[in-house]
């Protein structure tokens, strides 16, 4: 399920760039300032290149580039 980046709090997305920027497996060896890699994202989203999957079994949400996203389910 797409959800849309604009209909989250701040603080919530906020926090969920900052998870998903500092991942394990996420930097490798960017030592780019973690503000710089949350205004990427929240640039992202904003152009539409990334959007917000919430996976209902698992619970979670996660960033993906639209490319990376079925195409059925922008509907």
């Amino acid at each position: 399920m797409l959800i849309p980046y604009d209909q989250l709090e701040a603080d919530t997305l906020t926090r969920l760039i900052e998870d998903f920027v500092t991942r394990d497996g996420t930097d490798n060896g960017d030592e780019t300032p973690l503000e710089t890699r949350v205004l990427r994202v929240r640039h992202a989203l904003g152009k539409g290149q990334a959007v917000i999957v919430f996976e209902p079994e698992s619970q979670q949400c996660q960033l993906m580039l639209k490319h990376d996203v079925p195409k059925e389910w922008f509907g």
